[in-house]
């Protein structure tokens, strides 16, 4: 659809189709709402990402304790949203060997513990080496650090997923 499209939607189909653009975090499109018309893609994009650095810390916080554990849970019992089932798996995780399975399980519990909320990385734009990785890395980060790169890592996933609904920046 292009961006005149998303315009003219009402609140209730705007939510409906932009309501997992931000993990599980409906409220954030409710919201982005309001400030139509976009003039475009881009403009979109920068709407939901000014509504998410306005949030107080304790805000940011709730959005990463939105996403599903990598490779976690919700991966085994088929329970992720499409778009978190379509890029763990095209990042490998829903195809690791039972080594990896457990390193990753035990990174995750570690993270969780340390930060309070969930490891968030753009697994499209990331593979299998690199997640484990970066979780490993991760591990040892300070909470306000992670904190602000597990929001980057959330826009990366937002801007991502805009791309797939909205076609690409016309100016109006």
């Amino acid at each position: 659809m292009d961006i005149s499209a998303v315009n003219a939607l009402p609140f209730e189909d705007f939510v409906d189709i932009f309501g997992n653009v931000v993990e599980k975090c409906p409220l954030v499109s409710a919201a982005v709402w309001t400030r139509r018309p976009f003039g475009s893609l881009t403009d979109l994009e920068a709407a939901i990402n000014q509504f998410i650095d306005a949030l107080p810390e304790s805000g940011k916080e709730g959005i990463l304790r939105c996403h599903p554990d990598l490779a976690g849970r919700d991966l085994r019992r088929g329970a992720l949203t499409r778009e978190s089932r379509e890029e763990q798996a095209r990042a490998g995780m829903d195809a690791l060997r039972p080594d990896e399975a457990s390193r990753v399980a035990r990174l995750n519990e570690e993270y969780k513990r340390r930060f309070g909320f969930p490891f968030v990385v753009c697994a499209r734009a990331s593979d299998k080496a690199s997640v484990l990785r970066e979780l490993s890395e991760r591990c040892a980060s300070e909470r306000a650090a992670e904190r602000a790169r597990g929001i980057e890592e959330v826009k990366k996933i937002c801007r991502l997923r805009l791309q797939g609904l909205v076609l690409p920046d016309n100016k109006l």
